[in-house]
């Protein structure tokens, strides 16, 4: 599809609020571009598919998002802090029912028919950030810094810090709360009038009038649309999708009333969801339970309707649009460089490698760009863009170049450290998206170039950290497969030892271990025991899928490790009392030296108090530690322990008390 195709099918699906078929959506774009009316149907189909931008009813019919959420009603229930200061904070509370391409500031809300005044708040940007949360905790600080310009300058001022004090656009709720008597536990009833524009109707619920019976009805009817959704989406592309999908999937009881606001489903209600780690990213989930790692790059910047030089790419793990290859162009002539194949070096790292007719194409269709390129570009004109650009793309080179090694199978990728592929390609991806905003002959304003810079920043320092931890990880990898020889001696044969990665689900907490293939479970469940700091307080249990004759719930604490790998299963789990399930995945096997002792080699953060309720209870708290009050942060450290030092793992006395 051409740009302004894309263009003409988005808004379509702005405007459009009956059920709709492939032929209403194609005569629509093809109205407004009829070229290649030939393929236009079948790249249509792709992109609603792949981008699930719409809803599908049937095999002939969608419903776009507009369609099946405009009218339909949803509930906000205002927080102390809100009622206190007579304001409200639309923040994230109108997903999905509002357009995601308009701000939470921009919306219009009303109360019986008169439009409700915008004021504006001051204080610390933490304050703040849980009324953006859905949307995802890293994204908070960019809600609040898009609120208004003051904000964007606070913020780029320095990249690495939070401003001390920020104001954001607030509803003026005094007369409506004084005149409507709210007290806490009110809630509004909120009514989608306009789901483009963001205009919704408001009115008041006391906090008794609606039965427990169907609240609860409501609450099996989200939490079934949320695992519905994670299981035949995974984990999407945003969270924002993720919810509308679960709203979808809810039914249309969990597009009535009664309801919970989504805050409180999310946050109060449920066991069954939690917010979980996806690579730089996060996501909802089911709880207890990591998103599983992707093989590769995913190419979430590259559309589904591909041209066949997009294609080439993706096949061969280059997930990249025609317009990152134009933007790597402009840095060619940017730097006055006159060779072509200088695009192709940096698009296409030389651990891949393309076939002949493959690279001429490439080849050809760059040397073509690059031509009709050079006669309007102007060197004065890119002096804004052409240093961000320069850096953008050596970045996107040195991912897709890791990535591709990665793949080579140098290294047995379960010793990567957690969602190495999804990290990469959400960098990637990120990289490629500022890439494609920066394949244009007119700079956009100062603050928005000083917003990619600052997003660059970051997205470097992200890379060079996991890069890091990456080559930590090669290098363990080599050493546990190194066989000790002593001068002309014969290798010294002992029984294989396994690296065990160790990880609370549903946290970040992990640790990796060398353990000896003849020792049993009951040794593993001390080492556990010692990795974590638990107290071995509560009755534990391993157990695995149904394999090699082993059964899932009577896995013998007397079994050998060795054992247990002989029969094909390099994955088990480690159930600890009610709360707690760790994840212990078995590497490849290695001959250790002669003095080997059973050791911690790596690990990350500080693992919860085994009294704390669970994984969910444990992000909560980690969340109040951030940016609670000072009470709640002297209440969260009672619950961790004295001891408990967010993030820290002090691996040294983690091995002195797993020898003592």
């Amino acid at each position: 599809m051409t740009p302004n195709q894309e263009d003409a099918l988005f808004n379509f699906l702005e405007n459009v609020t009956e059920p709709f078929t492939l032929k209403d959506v194609t005569e629509f774009v093809l109205m407004l571009d009829p070229t290649r009316a030939e393929s236009v149907p079948v790249e249509v189909a792709a992109l609603i598919e792949s981008h699930n931008v719409a809803f599908r009813l049937d095999n002939r019919q969608w419903v776009s998002r507009r369609g099946c959420f405009e009218e339909v009603p949803f509930v906000i229930s205002p927080t102390k802090l809100e009622l206190l200061n007579g304001i409200l904070i639309p923040g994230h509370r109108c997903i999905p029912f509002a357009n995601p391409g308009a701000l939470p500031h921009e919306y219009q809300f009303f109360w019986q028919g008169k439009q409700i005044p915008w004021t504006t708040t001051e204080g610390p940007p933490e304050e703040f950030y849980p009324y953006y949360y859905i949307f995802g905790e890293e994204y908070a600080p960019q809600y609040v810094a898009r609120d208004n310009p003051e904000n964007e300058t606070a913020f780029n001022y320095d990249p690495y810090e939070d401003p001390p004090e920020v104001s954001i656009h607030t509803l003026d709720m005094r007369n409506i709360f004084r005149e409507a008597a709210f007290v806490p536990g009110d809630r509004f009833v909120v009514r989608t009038r306009d789901w483009k524009e963001g205009h919704f109707n408001l009115e008041k619920v006391e906090k008794d009038a609606w039965p427990q019976m169907e609240l609860f009805a409501w609450f099996e009817a989200a939490e079934g649309g949320f695992e519905d959704s994670f299981a035949l989406l995974g984990p999407g592309a945003s969270t924002e999708e993720q919810i509308a999908y679960a709203y979808w999937y809810g039914g249309k009881r969990m597009r009535e009333i009664p309801a919970y606001s989504l805050e409180e489903f999310l946050f109060e209600k449920t066991d069954r969801i939690e917010k979980t780690v996806y690579g730089i990213e996060s996501r909802f989930w089911f709880a207890g339970k990591d998103i599983p790692d992707s093989k590769g790059l995913s190419g979430i910047a590259v559309p589904a309707d591909r041209t066949p030089v997009e294609e080439m790419l993706f096949k061969v793990n280059v997930p990249v649009s025609e317009y990152v290859i134009l933007s790597y162009i402009r840095d060619v002539l940017f730097r006055n460089e006159q060779d072509s194949n200088k695009v192709l070096d940096r698009i296409v790292p030389p651990v891949i490698h393309l076939k002949e007719d493959d690279w001429n194409a490439l080849a050809d269709f760059a040397a073509e760009a690059m031509d009709e390129l050079r006669k309007s570009y102007s060197l004065f004109l890119d002096k804004g863009m052409g240093p961000i650009r320069q850096r953008v793309g050596e970045l996107h080179t040195a991912v897709v170049d890791l990535a591709a090694r990665l793949q080579k199978g140098e290294i047995d990728t379960t010793w990567l450290p957690r969602h190495t592929f999804i990290m990469l390609s959400q960098i990637q991806g990120h990289a490629a998206s500022l890439l494609e905003d920066l394949d244009s002959d007119y700079a956009p304003p100062e603050s928005e170039l000083e917003a990619m810079d600052n997003s660059l920043d970051s997205m470097v320092d992200t890379f060079d950290e996991i890069k890091e931890s990456i080559d930590e990880a090669m290098n363990n990898f080599r050493r546990s497969n190194l066989t000790l020889v002593r001068g002309d001696k014969d290798t010294i044969s002992q029984e294989s030892w396994r690296p065990a990665q160790i990880s609370i689900n549903g946290t970040d907490v992990w640790r990796r271990v060398l353990v000896p293939g003849n020792r049993m479970l009951k040794d593993l469940h001390r080492v556990i025991q010692v990795c974590l700091e638990w107290k071995d307080s509560y009755r534990h249990r391993f157990y695995t899928e149904a394999s090699g004759g082993i059964d899932r719930n009577n896995l013998d604490d007397k079994m050998k490790i060795g054992e247990i790998c002989d029969r094909g299963v390099s994955e088990l789990q480690y159930e600890y009392g009610t709360k707690w399930n760790v994840k212990v995945i078995f590497l490849s096997p290695y001959q250790p030296g002669k003095e080997e002792v059973i050791r911690c080699v790596a690990g990350e953060g500080a693992a919860p108090s085994e009294t704390v309720g669970g994984p969910l209870r444990f992000r909560k708290i980690l969340s109040i530690l951030e940016g609670g009050s000072d009470m709640e942060k002297q209440a969260a450290l009672h619950e961790l322990g004295p001891d408990f030092v967010p993030g820290l793992f002090d691996m040294e006395k983690c091995n002195r008390d797993i020898n003592s």
